[in-house]
């Protein structure tokens, strides 16, 4: 890495760059992606269209996660926070096609966690009022579908844990129960939790692993990186969200 990172310390970097064109990061140097990109729904992000067609949405996600299946080792594995459905613009199996689409990229599935946002209270009737003619199910759900390289048991790396017993017992229950984020806190329209990437650094990567955030937004992906003793490389467009980045590894990582 060189000129062209924003931010550097103690092996957490920040790359104000386009996924898409960046050439700063290696082929096969990469253990552990993990990211929410954009879900399409029209959030209005600084440097992103987020209202493009369907179609459009899915040619630009199988773009970016190929990228991604270069740039990780061959024992490298994926976390792929997505949408289990889409209903903005149409009701859309969002969670299912993107898996395939990660598949047709080059990645193995291995399983997927369903994270329960503790958001019910938020939600609306949709569709008809009590009637069977058109109502819509909605649930307060999101995924993180976890896919591999080439291998799904890893041997590279320190070879070091740092998951705890209950840690390990509480955590491979495929079922995840923790809050989201406040975007008036954070400062971001769509963050994620620093408890999502945390857990699954301590679960699917080994201490000193390299670990990749593709969207990094707000930067909670790193932040949790500086927690937990990985090394972490957040790639994000928009310079403001890199200056919220910065900001919260150093307020809320491990860094000193």
């Amino acid at each position: 890495m060189g000129e062209d990172i924003f931010y550097e310390r103690r092996g957490i970097h920040i790359l104000n760059e386009d996924v898409f064109t960046t050439k700063t990061i290696e082929y096969g140097s990469v253990d552990l992606v993990i990211t929410s990109p954009p879900y399409n729904v029209d959030i209005q992000y600084n440097s992103h269209n987020d209202r493009g067609s369907y179609g459009e949405y899915l040619v630009f996600s199988a773009t970016w996660m190929r990228r991604c299946h270069d740039w990780l080792r061959d024992d490298g594995r994926f976390c792929l926070n997505i949408p289990l459905d889409k209903n903005k613009g149409g009701q859309q199996s969002i969670g299912a096609d993107l898996t395939t689409i990660a598949k047709k990229a080059g990645f193995s599935y291995h399983s997927t966690i369903v994270w329960n946002e503790g958001n019910i209270s938020r939600r609306t009737a949709w569709g008809s009022w009590m009637s069977a003619s058109a109502p819509y199910v909605i649930a307060p759900v999101e995924l993180i579908v976890v896919l591999y390289k080439n291998t799904w048991k890893k041997t590279s790396g320190s070879r070091k844990s740092d998951i705890s017993r209950d840690e390990f017992m509480a955590w491979t229950n495929g079922l995840w129960n923790f809050n989201g984020e406040k975007k008036t806190k954070i400062g971001h329209p769509a963050p994620f939790p620093v408890e999502l990437p945390l857990r699954c650094m301590k679960l699917f990567s080994f201490v000193g692993d390299i670990v990749l955030d593709p969207f990094m937004g707000s930067g909670s992906t790193l932040v949790a990186a500086s927690l937990c003793n990985r090394r972490g490389i957040g790639i994000e467009i928009d310079a403001h969200y890199c200056k919220i980045a910065k900001g919260r590894i150093e307020r809320e990582g491990r860094l000193g």
